[in-house]
């Protein structure tokens, strides 16, 4: 019998099912951590069990992507796993536990939605917007409460994909001020920003000095920075765009791929024409619907 197979699956009441299913996962990561439990599991640390985290993430965002609706309550499954360890690991040395996370969280939920849970006069008439902007005025009183710095650009975590990162330090240095105008002509101002940074990249690659590679870098650098910039006047988070475009750039490939394995041939024995003519069919189908994947 499994461990999930003693509960009913009909109860007087859903959240005492919830509960009970939810303590047993913790019951159960705390044998695999026992003396007698799993070797792999107890030699596991915070630090050994990052790359886990970030690899259950991102397989959490790839279904989203996907739209695999199955899958993604398997991979969200799995990094609620990775939250169970990491709470078992605190409880083991006495930091912290399960029951501590998520009482802080309530809590935060509760402090920073005043609108809902407070007496917060006209806070039933705030739109999505400026829910956001108190949330994050709300962040910054706590780190002032806390003793942390009072930067503007705190809370950024600097382990995000550096297009994220990119993109919210952006918007916060936006809500200080230090931005163009969110308006038509603010977006041409940032386009003529992104034409500039080309011409330096431009400059870069005919410097003949001993710095040529590094102030490449540099401004390579600047010209995404500023596209980062052009992502948040579009409403499109640069993450997501580049992680789509990839996604079609990998679809297409193989169906360039089996196109040509139905010919009898691989990529590497066809032209740089023919290559080209099979990229522009793979465009082609998955514009008109045609291909596997929408």
């Amino acid at each position: 019998m499994g461990i999930f197979d003693r509960l009913s699956p009909i109860t007087t009441n859903p959240l005492d099912d919830m509960s009970d299913r939810f303590d047993e996962l913790v019951q159960l990561m705390a044998k695999l951590r026992a003396p007698d439990g799993c070797p792999w599991d107890r030699k596991q640390t915070h630090e050994s069990l990052k790359p886990y985290l970030l690899e259950e993430t991102y397989e959490v965002l790839d279904t989203i992507d996907r739209q695999e609706t199955g899958k993604l309550r398997e991979e969200l499954g799995d990094l609620l796993l990775q939250i169970l360890f990491h709470a078992q690991i605190g409880a083991e040395a006495g930091t912290f536990t399960i029951e501590e996370v998520m009482r802080q969280l309530a809590e935060k939920l509760v402090r920073r939605h005043p609108h809902i849970f407070g007496k917060m006069e006209g806070g039933d008439s705030l739109n999505a917007d400026q829910v956001y902007l108190k949330w994050e005025q709300i962040k910054r009183d706590e780190r002032k409460q806390a003793g942390g710095a009072e930067s503007a650009l705190d809370g950024v975590p600097q382990t995000l994909p550096a297009l994220l990162r990119a993109f919210q330090l952006q918007a916060r240095a936006s809500r200080v001020g230090f931005d163009w105008p969110h308006t038509r002509e603010g977006t041409e101002q940032v386009m003529d920003k992104i034409e500039e940074e080309v011409r330096e990249v431009r400059q870069a690659m005919t410097s003949s000095t001993g710095e040529t590679q590094r102030r490449i870098e540099a401004e390579f650098g600047d010209l995404l920075f500023a596209l980062v910039n052009l992502a948040r006047f579009l409403k499109v988070n640069p993450e997501d765009a580049l992680r789509g475009a990839t996604n079609r750039f990998v679809e297409r490939f193989q169906q360039m791929e089996a196109e040509a394995a139905r010919s009898g041939r691989t990529l590497d024995s066809m032209s740089l024409a023919e290559l080209d003519a099979l990229w522009e069919s793979a465009k082609q189908k998955r514009s008109t619907g045609l291909s596997c994947e929408a």
